[in-house]
């Protein structure tokens, strides 16, 4: 199975990867200024029919596919699927898609998303998807983090909508509920709660730097971390600018 009749069969329709090889129209708005990874289509042509749950098998075949392509057409390729996810999420509700990733496998959204940046549309879905993780299997880490950054970060608390005192299952609620709003509410409120979730973490890693084995490795995460916030930022602009 090529990349087209994987993606065709994952979203119900070729038209989605429009161009890039594949019969069939895709309109593409591109916000002022994006380029290569960092941009994501305006406006995708919708399929033809309903979409039927994601599988983990529709997913994995794209895999497959993926790993023989081109790293333009890889792109491509990871765009198309975010979109799909997106669409298809948005479509069914707030809880539809919250467990994507512990029903296909991290690992499986990974080889499609991970190597986009946060300011796209694939690159976003990922950062999530992973900020869910985290939450979920070291809360205890996440709770601490967010504890010491937040009195240096207060607009960004404030933003992010964490409990006072988190504890472990507050910040899991948090990841829960960031992916809940990209489904069921404002796509780009929720990416800016995940940014600045991300913002307030990086802030706890500088300030406990010290206390820890390897301060450099904080003090490199703590850099991941903002890179992360700001690219999850831009793409909350670009869709606010142009939304699916």
């Amino acid at each position: 199975m090529d990349r087209a009749d994987a993606v065709a069969q994952f979203t119900g329709s070729r038209a989605i990867l429009g161009d890039a090889g594949v019969s069939g129209p895709m309109n593409h708005r591109v916000p002022h200024g994006a380029r290569g990874n960092d941009a994501y289509p305006g406006e995708v042509t919708q399929p033809e029919r309903p979409h039927r749950p994601i599988r983990r098998a529709d997913l994995s075949e794209i895999v497959e596919a993926v790993a023989a392509v081109e790293p333009f057409a890889r792109a491509e390729l990871a765009a198309a699927t975010a979109a799909a996810v997106i669409t298809q999420g948005r479509a069914a509700g707030s809880e539809s898609l919250v467990d994507l990733a512990d029903r296909v496998g991290l690992e499986t959204l990974a080889e499609l998303w991970r190597d986009e940046q946060p300011s796209s549309l694939p690159g976003a879905l990922w950062a999530l998807y992973v900020l869910r993780r985290w939450c979920y299997s070291q809360g205890d880490e996440v709770a601490r983090l967010w504890r010491a950054g937040r009195p240096y970060a207060p607009a960004d608390e404030v933003v992010a909508g964490v409990a006072d005192d988190p504890d472990p299952e507050a910040v899991a609620g948090l990841a829960d509920s960031v992916l809940s709003g990209a489904y069921g509410g404002d796509f780009a409120v929720a990416l800016e709660r995940a940014a600045s979730f991300f913002r307030v973490v990086a802030e706890g890693r500088r300030q406990t730097c010290e206390l820890e084995p390897d301060p450099g490795n904080q003090l490199t995460l703590a850099r991941r971390n903002d890179e992360t916030a700001d690219g999850l930022a831009l793409a909350a602009l670009r869709w606010r600018e142009n939304p699916l």
